[in-house]
C-alpha cells in the first residue's frame, strides 16, 4: 500500500478520495488551506497545510512531499476571486508540483475536468489545460484524469446546483435543457484513482472519466428530482438562456465579496458548451468503466438530510437577501424618520439630544450589519450581530417604551420572527 498525499482533501472530490483510499489500505495525508474546515470534514485524517497560490517553485513542495509515494491533486477553484487565483492554483503550483514529483520519484495523479483545453471559452478550462500539460511534460510518472459532471453524496458546486433546481416545488424552471451532459459517480472516480495507483493504467496521458452515453441537462435534473424523492413537476418552464446573464452578473458581483455561488459566469459558460468527454481511451485500459447516471444515483440512496439540504440551498439566497434588505431599510428609514422616532423617547422623558443620538446610532448599526452580511467572511458575525442587537432593541423598548408591546401594529412582536430567521440562516452558511 502507498503513502498518498491528497491536495484539496476536504473538497467534494478530495474528501471522498481520502475516505476510499483509506478504506483500500493506503496511508492518506490530506492537504488544505483551512485547518478548521479540514478537521471538521475529516477529523481522523493526518493533515498538512499550505496555500497553493504560494507554492510556485519545486522547492516549495519539498516538505509537503517528504515521505510520500504519490500525490493526488484534487484542489481547484472555479473563478478568480478574493481567495482564488486560477492561474496560480491550476497552472503555476501544478507545474512546480510536477517538477518536484519528477525529481523525487513521486507519482502524480492530476484530477482535471472534461473539456479542459487551451481553446476553451473559460479561464477555468484553459488554466486547467495548462496545468495538465505541465504535468504530462514534467517527466514524472503521472496521469491526468478528467471527470465529467461528478455525482456525489455531498452537495457542492455543480451537484449543489442540480439539487437546488430539483428542489423547486411544483414547476421545473430550466434553461440550456438540451445541453449534453456526461456524468461520473464519485465512487467510480475513486475507483479510477485506485486503479492508477495499483498500476493498472498506463502513465503519461490524459483520460476522460465519463459515462458512455450523454443525456440532456433537463433529464439529469429530472433524475435528480426523482433521486431526492421530490414529486414530478406539474409544469416544465423552459426559459431563454439570455435570462441567465443577469443572474450570472449578480453572482459574479457577490463572488467578488467572497460568495462562491454555483451560477457564476464560468459555471454557466462551461455548462452552455456541454459537459462531455471521450470514454474510449479509459475503456481501452481495461479498468472499470464509469457507470451510467442511473446506476451512480442508485448506488448512493438519498437521505432525508439530502432533501432538506437541497431545499435549504434553494432558500438560502432569499433568506439572506430578505435579512439584508430588512436591516438596510430599517436603518435608512430610521435616519429619515429620526426626529419622529426620537419624539417617542422624548415623551418618555429623554433629553432630545440623547433620544436623537440613540435613534441615529441604532440606525447606523442596522446599516452596518446589512453591509457586513453582504461580505461572505463577515456574514456569520453579521447574523450574530443582528440577533444580539434585536435582543437589545427588545430589552431597550421593554424598559423605556413598554407600551409598544401592545401596539396593534406589533413593532416589537415582529422582531421575534426576524431573530428566528437569522438563527435559521446561520447553518445555511456552512459550506461543508
Amino acid at each position: 500500500m502507498a503513502r498518498v498525499l491528497i491536495l484539496g482533501a476536504y473538497g467534494l472530490i478530495g474528501a471522498e478520495l481520502a475516505r476510499q483510499l483509506r478504506q483500500a489500505g493506503h496511508e492518506v495525508t490530506g492537504m488544505g488551506r483551512d485547518p478548521a474546515t479540514a478537521r471538521k470534514v475529516l477529523p481522523g485524517l493526518a493533515w498538512r497545510f499550505g496555500d497553493l497560490r504560494a507554492l510556485r517553485a519545486p522547492g516549495d513542495w519539498a516538505a509537503l512531499l517528504g515521505g510520500q509515494d504519490a500525490v493526488v491533486n484534487a484542489a481547484g477553484a472555479l473563478q478568480d476571486g478574493p481567495e482564488d487565483a486560477l492561474e496560480a492554483v491550476h497552472h503555476h503550483a501544478v507545474m512546480a508540483l510536477a517538477e518536484a514529483c519528477a525529481a523525487g520519484g513521486v507519482k502524480l495523479v492530476q484530477i482535471s475536468a472534461s473539456g479542459a483545453s487551451e481553446a476553451a471559452s473559460t479561464h477555468f478550462m484553459r488554466s486547467k489545460a495548462r496545468g495538465d500539460g505541465a504535468v504530462l511534460a514534467s517527466g514524472a510518472e503521472a496521469w491526468v484524469l478528467r471527470p465529467g459532471l461528478v455525482l456525489a453524496r455531498t452537495g457542492y458546486g455543480g451537484t449543489a446546483l442540480l439539487r437546488m433546481l430539483a428542489a423547486v416545488p411544483w414547476v421545473q424552471p430550466m434553461t440550456l435543457g438540451k445541453v449534453p451532459v456526461q456524468t461520473v459517480g464519485v465512487d467510480d472516480l475513486a475507483a479510477a484513482v485506485l486503479a492508477v495507483l495499483g498500476g493498472e493504467v498506463p502513465a503519461g496521458r490524459a483520460y476522460d472519466l465519463v459515462e458512455t452515453e450523454a443525456q440532456r441537462l433537463r433529464d439529469v435534473v429530472q433524475a435528480m428530482r426523482g433521486w431526492l424523492g421530490f414529486r414530478p413537476a406539474k409544469l416544465h418552464l423552459p426559459l431563454p438562456s439570455l435570462m441567465l446573464w443577469p443572474v450570472t452578473a449578480l453572482s459574479d458581483l457577490f463572488g467578488r465579496l467572497g460568495w462562491r455561488g454555483p451560477l457564476r459566469r464560468t459555471a454557466v459558460k462551461t455548462l452552455k458548451g456541454g459537459i462531455t468527454g471521450d470514454p474510449a481511451p479509459w475503456a481501452q485500459t481495461g479498468a472499470a468503466r464509469p457507470r451510467p447516471m442511473a446506476e451512480s444515483l442508485a448506488a448512493m440512496p438519498a437521505r432525508s438530510e439530502d432533501r432538506l439540504a437541497a431545499r435549504m440551498a434553494l432558500l438560502m439566497p432569499f433568506v439572506l437577501v430578505t435579512l439584508g434588505l430588512f436591516w438596510l431599510l430599517s436603518g435608512v428609514i430610521g435616519l429619515i424618520q429620526a426626529e419622529a422616532a426620537a419624539g417617542i423617547l422624548t415623551l418618555e422623558g429623554w433629553p432630545r439630544w440623547a433620544a436623537l443620538g440613540s435613534v441615529i446610532g441604532f440606525a447606523l448599526a442596522d446599516i452596518a450589519l446589512a453591509l457586513a452580511l453582504a461580505v461572505r467572511r463577515y456574514a456569520r458575525r453579521a447574523l450574530w450581530g443582528m440577533i444580539l442587537l434585536s435582543l437589545a432593541y427588545l430589552g431597550f423598548a421593554s424598559l423605556f417604551t413598554p407600551a409598544l408591546w401592545a401596539d396593534p401594529l406589533g413593532p416589537l412582536l415582529k422582531v421575534i420572527p426576524q431573530i428566528m430567521l437569522a438563527l435559521v440562516a446561520l447553518p445555511m452558511l456552512e459550506s461543508r
